[in-house]
């Protein structure tokens, strides 16, 4: 379920049709524990405000905090390997950009189709060819996702022209599936929810991993501060920011903030280069070449 075969397949459905779906990857008890766990948020989370978002929805984030079972769906290893193939060329490392929890009321209306990425001005930027993936999304359905109650509606190969706002909704695929399945799409892939028309709400939880160098939606440090975050594996706390990410980026007081949570946080800044940065930093010192462009890893003789 997890090995290269898995990732392989799955990885080529991505960069085809910009989405995937991941049946039966997770055991029912699992993820009736996160439904157990979240059905108490659900009862107390207000109505969302804005066109957007919807105001017959309910949503609420921090979703480690408020389930322990999560961190099973966030750093589920399929998922992982799936994230480093789509994200990984682009950046030293990944994030998390989200954890939600989202309830679609009975009678709520279709979400407007949109793009994740487009909370980065950078996106509208990106030429459509140049495979530049900037957010994976993973909904995992804690009821069943129907045609009736508001399956995510997504358009097979939209992430290939992104630039494009609306495209026909007769073209758009509805991710019907049950709980422990989960649907794997890209932040340049056009997606909405669609409008629940089913007598109960629908419920779903939506994780998404971005590029280490971008901000994400939730700011992670507000989400989980260091008391929070020493309870983490050593793989969920770096999702969460707990980790610089090369050349330099995401420090607290010059060195790798991870050192927050396992008590070694002493001494001055420490560098944190890329491998081909050290080279070319000790070759220049070394006379060996007589100029060098640190960030592009260009050098002369």
């Amino acid at each position: 379920m997890t090995g290269p075969q898995f990732a392989a397949a799955h990885t080529a459905r991505l960069r085809k049709d910009g989405f995937t779906i991941l049946e039966g990857i997770l055991d029912r008890r699992t993820i009736d524990r996160v439904s157990r766990d979240l059905d108490p948020h659900f009862a107390t989370a207000p109505l969302s405000q804005g066109v957007f978002s919807g105001e017959d929805t309910r949503r609420f984030g921090r979703l480690p905090v408020r389930s322990s079972a999560t961190h099973a769906l966030i750093e589920h290893a399929g998922i992982l390997a799936l994230v480093e193939e789509m994200l990984g060329p682009w950046c030293d490392r990944f994030v998390l950009n989200l954890t939600q929890a989202i309830q679609l009321e009975a009678g709520s209306i279709e979400q407007v189709p949109h793009r994740d990425q487009d909370m980065w001005t950078l996106s509208r930027h990106l030429p459509p060819a140049s495979g530049i993936e900037l957010l994976v999304n993973v909904m995992w359905p804690l009821t069943d996702f129907t045609d009736e109650n508001g399956a995510t509606h997504i358009w097979p190969g939209s992430h290939r022209d992104p630039h494009k706002l609306i495209l026909d909704p007769d073209l758009a695929v509805r991710a019907q599936m049950k709980p422990g399945s989960a649907l794997v799409f890209l932040g340049s892939t056009l997606h909405a929810a669609g409008a629940n028309r089913a007598q109960i709400p629908r419920r779903g939880i939506i994780i998404s991993y971005c590029l280490g160098w971008l901000k994400p939606y939730e700011i992670p440090w507000l989400a989980y501060p260091p008391e929070i975050a020493r309870k983490f594996t050593k793989t969920l706390a770096a999702l969460a920011g707990y980790k610089i990410h090369r050349p330099n980026l995401g420090v607290f007081e010059g060195r790798c903030p991870s050192t927050l949570l396992d008590g070694t946080h002493s001494g001055g800044a420490i560098d944190a280069l890329l491998p081909d940065q050290e080279h070319l930093i000790t070759a220049w010192r070394n006379g060996e070449i007589t100029h060098l462009d640190v960030l592009t890893g260009n050098a002369s003789q």
